[in-house]
């Protein structure tokens, strides 16, 4: 070892570089053999509300290309289609999830589909055998359904000369996914279709850039639906007073789902009730920070308590401000459960109640083992789709290397151009007034901590739209969390309102 260390020693920095150099070399020129584009066919039958549709659907793959038109990825989707109906006459819609970095088998097995899985949700879904059934929530009745895997995660991979580096990024998402959609309504002529995204979490942070890229390219769409969304992640930073602020109508809801506070009022007029005194009372106490006067601090405690369930003492110890991560594990500290981040309706077990934060998130482990399981059974034996390559849930080493930099379209004050963190609300807004046709729906979890519909409200009314084209954003609120889909009530009432929202936007 001491042998091999020391001619290391000797190298100058102008022979590291160039070993460096050199290195990178040898990785650029390394090629990932390019698949051909193929798919596995199957024909069913799906029915639900006296409506028989007969479907196609399709598993497989599409190449995008780079600048050079070289192939640099290979994109993994699965597409339900109706058969023997017009393009022009038959929407499409192109699903995915978020992560940054998740694959869209959670939209896909759980939401809109025609069929979905069966859990036991709120509580932990047990091991196999899995069971899906036919979904009569699916909007296979109003749409096509494209549902897409992000670059490098599902089966979706680099080929060629690309490397993560080329898609793990804002902009480098918007991209691909453009080139993919691009790439798909020519290969399948659905270039004269009525066009939806519907993207969850990270996908609507997405969507925003896509529909205005996408615009900005020719492509015009109908319709954007954002379920449970994070669009400005510049006011994401921890301690804040808008995160605080953004919070507490979430605390509400959960605290009145667990029965922790005292009040005769449904769910929607207390929840509206928290947002009154989140945007008036508090927003002006924390705004006074350390200058707030005791007697009016004391004061705050006791409302703040009131709504969330929280004790008194306790609130004052966070000095006002609860962090969603503490609320999770102090709500229910004297039952010794915790709560879900991405849906508190979910409750879990940790080694102990003395801790601060919660050990793990009881919505996500409650329900990855049913999905991944019956995706797999699925896919093989009623797409007849098979693969030797690994099914990545989320795709290895993207979140961790995400590129969060993004440019932003128009000349508006302070949030266009360069962004280091995006605020795609601008690029939504510069979709709609381009297509004043475009509708946008926001659908909510009231028991979501993940990405609080407050904070949502507040970016998506902070757009600076004409008059004219305000209510054009229209917003739906369920009994559930993140995957409003989890619950099946809300799924039903979900659909209700997709329904109404496709036929307003597909109006002349």
């Amino acid at each position: 070892m001491v042998l091999i260390s020391v001619p290391a020693l000797s190298q100058t920095p102008e022979s590291k570089a160039k070993a460096a150099g050199d290195a990178d070399a040898k990785k650029e020129e390394a090629s990932v053999p390019i698949p051909a584009e193929t798919s596995s066919v199957t024909k069913h039958e799906w029915a639900a509300g006296g409506r028989l549709v007969h479907y196609t659907a399709t598993a497989g793959n599409l190449l995008i290309r780079d600048d050079q038109d070289k192939a640099n990825g290979s994109i993994f989707y699965v597409a339900y289609t109706e058969d023997g109906v017009e393009a022009k006459s038959r929407p499409v819609t192109f699903f995915y999830n978020g992560g940054p970095g998740a694959a869209t088998i959670w939209l896909h097995m759980g939401s809109f589909g025609p069929i979905r899985v069966v859990t036991q949700s709120p509580e932990a879904t047990g091991p196999a055998p899995f069971e899906w059934v036919q979904n009569q929530y699916s909007l296979l009745d109003k749409s096509d359904l494209v549902f897409i895997d992000a670059p490098l995660t599902g089966y979706s991979r680099a080929v060629g000369k690309g490397m993560v580096k080329d898609f793990a990024g804002t902009d480098q998402d918007i991209t691909a996914f453009k080139k993919f959609i691009v790439r798909y309504i020519t290969a399948n002529q659905r270039w004269n279709s009525p066009k939806f995204l519907f993207g969850e979490s990270y996908g609507t942070t997405r969507s925003a850039g896509l529909v205005s890229a996408l615009e900005n390219d020719g492509i015009e769409f109908n319709g954007v639906t954002l379920l449970s969304s994070i669009l400005n992640y510049n006011r994401r930073s921890p301690g804040l007073d808008y995160e605080a602020i953004g919070y507490m109508p979430s605390f509400a809801a959960i605290a009145y789902h667990y029965k922790k506070v005292k009040t005769t009022l449904s769910l929607a007029d207390w929840v509206e009730q928290a947002r009154v005194f989140a945007r008036g009372p508090y927003a002006e106490a924390l705004q006074q920070g350390d200058k707030l006067p005791a007697a009016e601090f004391d004061a705050m405690a006791v409302k703040i308590a009131a709504i969330t369930g929280l004790s008194v003492e306790y609130v004052k110890e966070a000095k006002l401000h609860v962090s969603a991560t503490r609320f999770r594990k102090e709500l229910l500290r004297e039952d010794q459960r915790t709560l879900g981040r991405y849906d508190a309706r979910f409750m879990g077990w940790d080694p102990d109640s003395a801790g601060e934060n919660p050990g793990y998130d009881p919505s996500d482990t409650g329900i990855s083992g049913v999905y991944v399981g019956a995706f797999h059974e699925y896919v093989q034996k009623e797409l007849k789709y098979f693969s030797q390559e690994p099914y990545y849930t989320s795709g290895p080493g993207l979140n961790e290397g995400w590129d969060f930099k993004h440019k932003a379209p128009g000349a508006g004050p302070g949030r266009a151009g360069e962004q280091t963190a995006p605020d795609v609300a601008v690029d939504l807004a510069d979709a709609m007034r381009k297509n004043p046709k475009l509708r946008v729906f926001s659908a909510n979890g009231y028991f979501d901590l993940a990405t609080p519909f407050f904070s949502t409200e507040y970016d998506l009314s902070h757009m600076d739209l004409p008059e004219k084209l305000v209510n054009n954003v229209q917003f739906g609120y369920y009994p559930a969390g993140h995957m409003v889909y989890l619950n099946v009530d809300a799924l039903k009432e979900m659909k209700a309102d997709l329904a109404k929202f496709y036929g307003l936007a597909q109006q002349r």
